[in-house]
């Protein structure tokens, strides 16, 4: 068997770097020996399919010997996929030959009988991932005719049967001149065509035409289109640290990689990235860092097309699982695998963004690039101190040796860039992080470094915008070496919408949002709060420091504590200040535990979180930091429900703090609710309020608004009127100012109703965010229930009817709540891969009256009702329930006493308790995921 003359030979392909021998992947010559086998054994007409069923059989042995290569070497990205790109050569070139070899023999050809196969776009490149599309365009001399026409659609008709996704484009040299000077799309696909086959001077011809009348002109405007490209990208896909990243699309993934390629090849005809350095745009370490971030970026591409099998490119939450391991990424100090991967996902996401810059800066420097649009319309430049230097609008050095003779200048020059309201150029920060060594031990505890980085943080209004320059450039890392942890570092969970370093700036983002007067309406009394004054440098240097203990296997509040002992002085605050960092960063999650695991309107959990807080001081600083701190998780993070526990608990703390306990006695609290009733009635008779308020317990007038009290003894009268124990009424309230929808049920009270009452909101789809259940003295339940949609706020008013139709049904027995959930009560396929550990803890200090079980565990749509079902089973009377949501996680807080009316002391009661509620846990979870 003769090799085929334009098959390279097998030792060539290895030089070329493809992940395994060439001929195990694809043997153009055998195939060839073996078509012309068959072309001589069958008809024409039957040459086509068993042409097909053998390139479909060496295609699967291609692949099948790619993927186990690359799972051999998960990083061999670059040699995977040129590999894919051989593989196809290999398909598309064996299907040319078919067709015109001996599908549509051209007799004696005449000049207009010519084709040449392209290959364009990521195929031109030959840059391939394993379920890329084929682009191919046949081009021929003049109009098609009718042999092309035929070799096309044969060609085309057996790459389909091969289930390739082809896409592909006839045209002539004119046209592709035509529109690509007319589509800058079309014109960048062009732009990495590559010959395959056929008509080699046709091809040639292609090649000239395109560098002499394309791709010498327009260059400002072929920037300016792929920019404003990467910009519409940008905006559609999200923010560079959003935790589900799309790697094609995504800010900081492949597309953004090849932009910057598409310029550099159109600005300076290379045909490498390699080139870009001996002509000075790159240096050998820019370059080593676009290929490590390129390679790392396909490699994860590849895994994902491989995970699923079809061109998938948004890393979700359970892929980011699956390739984390197919990398050989493992579990270690207390975090997961993939929570190391999707850390240096984003580092690599990040370096594709200073890469970027660097280009753009030359062609500016080269006037390649338009000038910024605000500097063309705004010519007249800022002044600058000495040392620095404006460049297209930006701020540089102006000289290098100078300014690094001061090691301080690597603090100053954001001094100055916010002081001018300038970017920093993309040449000074090439010269801040080749010198991060500069920023020692000895700078740290320099007294000038502390004052410049503290007024970076409090005097310029924009702290945000030099803290995240600083930490892309690496000079936050290296001045607090304590953060270099948690930079890129994401959190594997559906509550964070960023990585750590990324929160952290939002979070002191949001309190110069506050302090700007921008969040008057949406927050006033953190408004209110800062208006009135508080320390500034303690509260922003906490939120510097609130999260740097994650990521390790202790309690990241308790450790980041201990680091902010370290930093806080060696930042330069007094003792006191030091103290007050300190205390901020060891509690600064108990506010929001406090409002939303426990019942504010219990006095006890009022008067403990005051004792821990002490002060309106350290109060006000809480209440701010948790504020910021909510709304840094994620854009829908906080809402009105939040905003109303926190503004409750605080009023209730600050009273207590300045007018001493007493004002939190339950005594006093229930004369000021039944006032509140009998005010807000006044067209019931004496004797009917006198019944009414003597019928409830003092927790009932502590633990709802005087608008629930109206709706109950309003509710409880229409139920004695019906004179049926059967009876239930309902009444659904719009409760806005929470976000919520509120609830209410009365009925005859008899065991099981709490958890009959949940599993009927469970059916209706509801979410329940707060519950209070309450008998009366003479024997009837007045539950109050808060809920929301699936997307977290009230239920529209137009559908409260039918969901009252629907909760009465289930109520009255008309469906069997436990059958009808378990077709509701599933896991989503892109959540399985969260793994939330049960912690079930038992309280009896937090409540006078109740026993606190508060279980933390994974959500899911039926967990309210199995845990009410099993507490009632076990005969445990539940007054409230607090359910607080973060993400996949939830806790349900039950407030309870046993069928006495006693606490669960005893060690054993716990014991069976625990276990009861972990096995409707485990069997509940198990229905969830089959």
């Amino acid at each position: 068997m003769t090799a085929d003359p334009d098959q390279p030979s097998s030792e060539e392909f290895q030089k070329s770097g493809l992940i395994c021998d060439a001929l195990a992947i694809f043997d153009r010559a055998a195939i060839q020996t073996q078509i012309a086998a068959l072309a001589a054994e069958v008809e024409t007409g039957a040459l086509r399919g068993e042409t097909v069923k053998l390139l479909r059989a060496a295609n699967k042995a291609g692949r099948a010997t790619i993927a186990e290569a690359f799972a051999k070497a998960p990083f061999s990205a670059r040699a995977l996929t040129q590999s894919y790109s051989y593989l196809t050569d290999g398909l598309v070139m064996s299907a040319f030959h078919v067709a015109t070899t001996y599908l549509h023999p051209a007799g004696a050809p005449t000049s207009s009988e010519r084709i040449a196969l392209i290959a364009v776009g990521g195929y031109g490149r030959g840059e391939m991932a394993p379920a890329s599309d084929v682009d191919l365009m046949f081009l021929t001399p003049y109009k098609i005719t009718a042999w092309a026409e035929s070799v096309i659609e044969s060609m085309l008709y057996i790459l389909w049967d091969l289930r390739l996704k082809v896409g592909h484009s006839s045209r002539t040299i004119k046209d592709c001149l035509r529109l690509g000077a007319e589509d800058y799309t079309i014109r960048t696909a062009m732009l990495e065509h590559r010959f395959l086959t056929g008509d080699a001077g046709l091809a040639q011809e292609l090649d000239e035409k395109l560098r002499s009348d394309l791709f010498s002109r327009d260059i400002p405007d072929f920037i300016e289109a792929k920019l404003a490209e990467r910009d519409a990208r940008h905006l559609k896909q999200g923010q560079r640290y959003m935790v589900e990243p799309n790697v094609k699309e995504g800010k900081g993934g492949l597309r953004d990689l090849q932009s910057l390629y598409w310029i550099a090849k159109y600005v300076y005809q290379v045909q490498d990235v390699a080139e870009l350095v001996p002509i000075g745009l790159f240096s050998p370490e820019e370059l080593d860092t676009f290929t490590k971030a390129a390679n790392f970026l396909w490699a994860v591409r590849a895994h994902l097309h491989l995970a699923t099998g079809r061109a998938t490119e948004q890393l979700s939450f359970d892929l980011q699982v699956e390739v984390a391991s197919r990398i050989g990424y493992e579990d270690r100090a207390g975090r997961r695998a993939v929570e190391f991967f999707m850390q240096d996902y984003f580092r690599h996401a990040t370096t594709v963004g200073d890469l970027t810059r660097i280009l753009l800066t030359k062609l500016e420097a080269s006037q390649q690039k338009s000038a910024p649009l605000l500097e063309r319309i705004f010519r007249r430049r800022p002044r600058v101190k000495p040392g620095y230097t404006v460049i297209h609008n930006r701020l540089d050095v102006a000289d290098p040796d100078s300014f690094l003779a001061d090691k301080l200048n690597l603090l100053r020059i954001f001094e100055e860039a916010l002081r001018t309201g300038m970017l920093i150029h993309p040449d000074a920060m090439r010269l801040l992080t080749a010198n991060l060594h500069l920023i020692d031990d000895g700078m740290r505890a320099d007294k000038e470094a502390r004052r410049i980085f503290l007024d970076l943080l409090l005097k310029h209004g924009n702290p945000e915008r030099a803290l995240r320059r600083m930490n892309e450039l690496g000079v936050l890392s290296a001045f607090i070496p304590e953060f270099e942890p948690i930079v890129a570092m994401m959190q594997f969970n559906m509550y964070h919408s960023y990585t750590v370093d990324e929160h952290t700036i939002q979070v002191i983002s949001n309190l110069t949002a506050i302090e700007k007067g921008e969040l008057e309406d949406e927050l006033p009394l953190s408004s209110e709060v800062i208006r009135k004054g508080l320390n500034r440098k303690v509260l922003l240097v906490a939120m510097l420091l609130h999260d740097i203990g994650k990521g390790r296997e202790q309690d990241h509040s308790i450790l980041g504590a201990q680091i902010a002992r370290k930093v806080a002085p060696r930042l330069g605050l007094n003792k006191a200040d030091c103290e007050t960092v300190e205390w901020l960063v060891r509690y600064h999650l108990l506010m929001s535990d406090m409002a939303q695991k426990r019942d504010i309107a219990d006095p006890r959990t009022v008067r403990g979180f005051a004792k821990a807080v002490q002060s309106v001081k350290r109060l006000d600083l809480l209440l701010v930091l948790t504020v910021c701190d909510i709304r840094g998780v994620g854009p829908d993070t906080w809402n009105n429900w939040k905003a109303a526990l926190l503004r409750a608990l605080y009023n209730q703390t600050r009273e207590a703090l300045e007018n001493g306990m007493e004002a939190l006695n339950r005594e006093h609290r229930g004369a000021a609710g039944k006032k509140a009733l009998r005010v807000a009635l006044p067209d019931w008779s004496k004797a009917d309020l006198k019944r009414e308020t003597a019928r409830h317990y003092d927790p009932y007038w502590q633990g709802l608004h005087v608008t629930a009290h109206v709706d109950f003894a309003e509710m409880l009268r229409e139920l004695e009127a019906k004179n049926d124990p059967g009876e239930v009424v309902i009444r659904l309230y719009p409760d806005d100012d929470r976000d919520a929808t509120r609830a209410c049920f009365v009925m005859a009270d008899h065991p099981g109703i709490f958890a009959r009452v949940s599993g009927a909101l469970a059916l209706v789809g509801a979410n329940v965010v707060d519950a209070r259940s309450y008998t009366t003295k003479d024997g009837y339940v007045t539950d109050a229930f808060w809920i929301q949609d699936a997307e977290g706020h009230p239920f529209e008013a137009s559908r409260l009817p039918r969901l009252n139709q629907m909760i009465l049904k289930t109520l009255k027995g008309e469906v069997i709540t436990r059958d009808a959930l378990e077709s509701r009560d599933k896991i989503k396929k892109r959540e399985k891969a969260f793994k939330v550990p049960t912690h079930i803890t038992f309280d009896n200090e937090g409540s006078e009256i109740y026993t606190i079980i508060e279980v933390d565990t994974r959500d899911r749509a039926g967990l309210l009702y199995d845990l009410a079902r099993t507490l009632a089973s076990a005969n445990v009377y539940v007054a409230n329930a607090v359910i607080a949501t973060y993400g996949e996680q939830v806790v349900d807080t039950f407030y309870v006493k046993d069928m006495f009316g006693l606490k669960y002391y005893a060690q054993s009661k716990q014991d069976f308790l625990e276990r009861k509620l972990r096995e409707a846990i485990s069997e509940g979870a198990k229905r969830a995921r089959s």
